[in-house]
């Protein structure tokens, strides 16, 4: 008798349900896509009710296409984007629109929580400085500017965590995404009781924290009836996105890294041991394999720069598409492609939403630098992928510096389909970049942390080395790497003059 196992990936665009078999074969897949609303300038919401519908519609897809029986779906894992605040009420009704990741309002909570718990100590406790993207800055911004909705709180959750709540009725995370709240005390894997008390933010609003491959809650009849699960199948910890992804792409052994292109950025890496970067330009978190740890640097704006650009600019590329039955970014690829390495002197820096490495800037800004007549849209296209890749070196080389082993580069995301894309980054980093037999990320990580659960796989371990291989490979050319490295050396100079400019423009818009 075949098993089966379900990963489900609340994102930012839309929630992916993905059925595998025990041997990592996807089966079938269905998406759900949902809005972001943007009320002001800087600010990023969405409806946890959105994600949710998302969810029941996107499971009972994939299982009248699959058409494996019910009971032999042996456990569902959960990933989702990271950091986002959701607040229930005592009826478990939610509050107000989640404040996620993206969002950009919370620079004078990070002050404050600096103030109240040191920054030395902050760091020393959760691995990170404060950051407007993470959950404990959010918690404050609603007790700062909307006390009515915070007295009403009695619960705080994260975006996967809530859908765990409406699968099992059960409140819980799990160490990987928990970590991203600025509340755990990453050494120990739990809750921080002197950031809690500092913060005064009440425990009891938490959910208690499991280690990420461990069983948190089983499906109810109702749940059951509406998407057509088993009652009583296991749901798992799971992980957060970058965590589930770096599952799901093999990273769970030291000389590993892994490079991710989608609407943000992240190069991941594994360690056996907590590093931290004192100045806080990389984020350490606890890794969803047991007594493990990850380091990983974000850039915001990584696949969202190529999306905005599609949506703003490309609207030819978008209709022949719909002709020719192909993806609008295979369009704009092969525009890119005929561009120069460099692309002519253009440089793009892809913070739309701000930066989180190495800048930690709430006020940065999307930037083309060096437009002549010469340049056309291919250029700015190219200029774009460029842009976000040099983001991506950023953070490579921290990851570096902090002895931290890179052997190996595994592409991931929906950049990391991009050949070209692909290649950028094997060039800028000097290294081999590879991809791996599935492209699932996220959802296959945590439908493999669920085989663990469900005993399928007796470790994180085993379940990786059972289902992962190697495939595609881009080998660095020289040429290419040589003269990125002299543009990436004007790249990191852009930010340094136009820091000051970003934050006047902001107190300009903000009068």
């Amino acid at each position: 008798m075949k098993q089966y196992l379900l990963g489900i990936d609340i994102g930012t665009s839309g929630t992916k349900t993905v059925l595998f078999d025990s041997c990592g074969n996807t089966i079938s897949s269905a998406t759900e896509e949902y809005e972001l609303y943007q009320p002001k300038a800087g600010w990023a919401e969405q409806r946890p009710e959105d994600w949710w519908q998302a969810t029941v519609k996107s499971i009972r897809t994939v299982i009248t296409k699959s058409g494996v029986n019910s009971e032999d779906i042996k456990g569902i894992g959960l990933s989702g984007q990271m950091h986002g605040l959701v607040l229930l009420d005592k009826e478990n009704k939610v509050l107000r629109p989640s404040i996620i990741w993206a969002d950009q309002r919370t620079s004078k909570e990070c002050e404050q929580i600096t103030n109240l718990v040191g920054k030395e100590r902050l760091i020393e406790i959760t691995a990170n400085p404060a950051l407007t993207g993470f959950t404990a800055s959010k918690i404050m911004w609603v007790k700062n500017n909307e006390p009515e909705i915070y007295e009403k709180a009695h619960k705080i959750l994260l975006p996967k965590d809530y859908v765990r709540f409406m699968l099992t009725g059960e409140f819980a995370t799990e160490v990987s995404d928990a970590s991203g709240m600025q509340l755990l005390n990453v050494r120990e894997r739990n809750w921080s009781k002197e950031v809690l008390e500092k913060l005064q933010i009440d425990k009891d609003l938490l959910a208690p924290v499991y280690e990420s491959q461990e069983v948190t809650g089983k499906v109810t009849s109702e749940v059951a009836e509406l998407t057509g699960l088993k009652e009583g199948t296991i749901v798992v910890g799971g992980a957060g996105d970058q965590a589930a992804g770096a599952i799901g792409n093999g990273i769970v052994k030291p000389g590993i890294v892994s490079s991710t292109i989608g609407t943000s950025g992240v190069v991941f890496a594994y360690t056996d041991k907590v590093t931290i970067d004192p100045l806080g330009r990389v984020h350490t978190f606890c890794h969803a394999v047991p007594n493990t740890w990850h380091v990983m640097g974000v850039t915001q704006g990584a696949g969202l720069s190529l999306k905005w650009f599609r949506d703003n600019f490309c609207n030819s590329e978008k209709e022949a598409s719909k002709l020719m039955g192909v993806d609008p970014y295979e369009l704009m690829t092969k525009e890119a492609i005929n561009v120069l390495p460099g692309c002519e002197g253009l440089i793009y820096l892809p913070y739309l939403m701000g930066e989180r490495t190495p800048h930690l800037d709430p006020y940065a800004k999307g930037v083309f630098f060096g437009l002549t007549p010469r340049h056309t849209k291919a250029h700015m296209l190219r200029a774009v992928m460029e842009g976000v890749s040099y983001s991506l070196k950023d953070c490579m080389e921290i990851i570096k510096e902090l002895g931290i082993d890179v052997k190996e580069v595994r592409a991931s995301g929906g950049g990391g389909r991009s050949p070209l894309w692909r290649q950028m980054q094997s060039d800028m980093f000097k290294s081999e970049v590879v991809t791996i037999n599935s492209s699932e990320g996220p959802a296959l990580g945590v439908a493999l942390l669920a085989g663990v659960g469900a005993e399928i796989y007796s470790s994180v371990e085993e379940a990786c080395d059972k289902v992962i291989a190697r495939e595609n490979l881009q080998t660095p050319i020289e040429e290419n790497h040589n003269i990125y490295t002299k543009y990436y050396e004007a790249y990191k100079d852009l930010y340094v003059s136009l820091e000051h400019n970003f934050k006047s423009l902001y107190d300009i818009d903000n009068e």
